[in-house]
């Protein structure tokens, strides 16, 4: 379903590979319902217990999305929620990208891309990630900001600013990173645990930090000319 080989480590007991396959099961069938029922358009996904649509008709999936315990999608967006074929949303991930005042542009996830238990996707902006792409527990995205240039007038009030945010093909991004507006990572990048990333950054760069710089290149001939 998902165009990969998997290889079974030979060290997991029959029995509790038995039970995964049980388990992947019930959310494949749970998966199909959802989608015929919310959607009209059933589609082979994975959806765990607890899982919540919201504005479902806003929603696209690919064969094979995976959606672990308790994630919450809100397709309602300009552009909806797009996830490729092969996804992966961790268990207690939030994909949000309007409130009742303000509709967001919505999001895209390139198909095999993962990220880990409680995420956030704040896709009032638009949030592009391409195919490929590892993430952490705790991976923030906040593609929206609140204006407050006025100090008379109360910061929520104010209005927000929406600006786009980028994540290219074949990144890892580690635990705790933080994604906010104009941030645009390049193909083959590492981002490293806890960073805050707010501008653009060129291809294999390893990053991190508060605010997020380059430490160095992952390509042999970069490390030579940034070396002298």
């Amino acid at each position: 379903m998902k165009h990969r080989k998997y290889q079974i480590d030979r060290k997991i007991p029959l029995l509790v590979l038995l039970m995964l396959v049980l388990r992947r099961l019930i959310w494949l069938l749970r998966g199909i319902a959802k989608t015929t029922l919310l959607q009209f358009r059933p589609r082979a996904i994975f959806v765990a217990s607890g899982v919540q649509f919201r504005n479902s008709s806003m929603c696209r999936f690919g064969n094979g999305v995976t959606l672990e315990r308790g994630v919450i999608i809100d397709g309602l967006s300009e552009h909806g929620i797009d996830l490729g074929a092969g996804v992966l949303i961790g268990a207690y991930s939030l994909i949000r990208s309007s409130t009742a005042m303000h509709v967001g542009e919505g999001m895209t996830i390139g198909r095999n891309s993962a990220c880990d238990a409680f995420s956030f996707f704040g896709a009032g902006g638009r949030i592009t990630i391409g195919k490929d792409v590892i993430m952490g527990q705790h991976v923030c995205f906040h593609a929206e900001s609140h204006n407050h240039e006025n100090t008379d007038m109360p910061i929520r009030t104010q209005g927000v600013t929406r600006k786009p945010i980028v994540i290219e093909d074949d990144c890892w991004i580690g635990a705790n990173v933080t994604f906010l507006g104009n941030a645009h990572v390049a193909h083959g990048s590492i981002v490293g645990a806890g960073a805050v990333v707010n501008k653009r950054f060129p291809p294999f760069s390893i990053i991190a930090g508060v605010p997020a710089v380059v430490v160095r290149s992952r390509r042999a001939e970069d490390a030579v000319v940034e070396n002298g």
